[in-house]
Parts: C-alpha cells; structure tokens; sequence
C-alpha cells in the first residue's frame, strides 16, 4: 500500500513527531533544534522507520502457524505495519491509534482482536505504549514488538564508530543469532557486551540481528562518549534484537514480547517462545519509552 496517508503531529517542549497511520509508525522524531533522531526510511537502504510488530516477531517455520491444529500463514513480524490504522484521539501532545480484526485479518489470525497504539510526549520523553485487546469469546495468543530505528551516528557530532548501546545492568548470558532463513538458531553464541557496553560494529550484523533472549535488563542507553544519547526503557519486554545493515546510518533497538520461531519448532503457536495470551474482555499493554538525555 502507498505511504500516502497524512502524518499526525506531537511535540513537548524538548521532541518533535510525527506518526503515519500506515502501520501506527513513527515517522519523524526530532529534538528541540530540529535534528533528526530517527531513520528518514529511505527505500534504497530499508523503507522502515519504526515498525509495529504484531501478531508475531520474527519469522514462522514455512510462514505457518498452529491454532487448534488449524493452518495458518504470516509473513514475517506479521500485518500490522501495513494495515492503516483509525486515529482515534489526539491533542498536541498525544496520538491514539486502532487496527481492529475484520474480513482482511480473521482468515490469516483466526481471534477478534483491537491493536492500539498510543503515543504520548513529555519534555524529552516520547512513550510509546501497544495495547493488545481481546474483543472475541475465546482466548487470544499473540507477539508483539517495536522497532525503532534511531540515527547512526546521532547528530551530535560524533562518527558512528564512538557509539554503543551500554546496558541497565550485566549481560552475561549468551545470545542468539538467526539462521540463513530467519529461524532462530538452536546454538547459542558468547555475548558481545563488555562492561555492560555493546559496542556497535558492522561486523556485528553481518549475520543478521543480535538476539538477547535472557534479558536482565530492561532499559539501555544508546550513543556516543560524549553528547546527547538515548535512553530506551521497555518494562514489559523480556527480549531484546539489535540490528541494522551494514553500512546503513541507523541501529534499531527493538523490545520485544515474542520471538521466531526456533529452528525445528512446530507446535501449537500458543507453545511458541514468547507468545502471551489474554483472556476474552482482557488486555495485554506494552510500553517502550525513548528519552532524549542531555
């Protein structure tokens, strides 16, 4: 579908937005003085900025799914960052966006379903918090996760070589890498963090995202030694993907509440690692908060 939809504007007094009712994507994240924190999308390069990730993250084994023993197929990080979605409120400061279940999703996601996502901006905080609403008699398991893509290197001067993503806490555990088709691969990998820091490299990504599917921490800080730097908190995520293309002027920090599916898995999608499930009347939120600190 084209991106021909017309951008909602938030601010504060320290960000600028903007969010694309395509798919609830932030589109444009500014400081005070109009830099740009966030990837322009370019198409050559990768046309995302900050996708919604939802039912699933990651990919499927053969883009198939179980319910019930019953079939189903989604691409991979599933259809809601190319469905519109209904502005439902907003103010200066806040954006409230609805993908509803209908016709188009029922036959490739069998459960009634309201996606909401809602933006809120506060001084140098943007939150950005994902509701997964069960609408339907019956349980409802999904995945859901965020995608940011912030600048590499951020525009304060510094090159891309003096950034790093510098944990909450000590990440000792092994991490998890994709294998050639995107399944997550079953033999898990020493940790690249050092001192709590993930220096940023494009031989890191080589192979694809850096995968902490053992997360201690729930909060990073992304930048350079000196200057301004981002802080990511993600209360609700218990993995985190790192990724970008090599050479590419951007690094995603992705929280996510779901993964793909491990190399061999075919199980029911309610058995799959990171699948949560809610009751009918119930809701899932996910809170992902990005903080320009200076």
């Amino acid at each position: 579908m084209p991106d021909s939809q017309t951008w909602i504007p938030v601010s504060s007094t320290d960000l600028r937005a903007e969010i694309n009712p395509l798919g609830a994507q932030l589109s444009i994240l500014r400081d005070h003085d109009g830099q740009d924190l966030l990837w322009n999308g370019d198409p050559s390069v990768w046309s995302g900025r900050a996708p919604v990730l939802f039912p699933i993250v990651g990919e499927l084994a053969g883009g198939k799914y179980r319910v019930a023993g019953e079939i189903f197929h989604l691409s991979r990080h599933g259809f809601a960052r190319g469905k519109v979605f209904e502005t439902v409120a907003t103010t200066s400061s806040t954006a409230l966006l609805r993908l509803r279940a209908d016709e188009s999703t029922l036959p490739i996601y069998p459960f009634p379903f309201e996606l909401d996502v809602r933006f809120a901006l506060d001084g140098p905080t943007l939150s950005v918090t994902m509701y997964v609403r069960n609408i339907g008699a019956e349980p409802l398991t999904a995945s859901v996760g965020y995608h940011p893509a912030f600048r590499w290197p951020l525009p304060f001067g510094q090159d891309r070589a003096a950034h790093c993503i510098e944990f909450a806490t000590d990440e000792p555990q092994p991490i998890r890498r994709l294998d050639a088709i995107g399944l997550l691969a079953s033999q898990a990998q020493p940790t690249p963090v050092a001192g709590r820091r993930l220096a940023l490299d494009d031989s890191l990504f080589v192979n694809d995202a850096v995968i902490f599917d053992q997360l201690r921490s729930r909060s990073v800080t992304y930048g350079a030694g000196t200057g301004p730097r981002i802080r990511v908190d993600f209360p609700d995520s218990p993995y985190l993907g790192v990724w970008t293309k090599p050479g590419a002027q951007f690094i995603c920090i992705e929280p996510w509440h779901g993964i793909a599916d491990p190399a061999g898995f075919n199980g029911e999608f309610a058995a799959k690692p990171g699948v949560f499930t809610v009751a009918p009347g119930g809701v899932s939120p996910m809170e992902t908060r990005i903080t320009l600190l200076r």
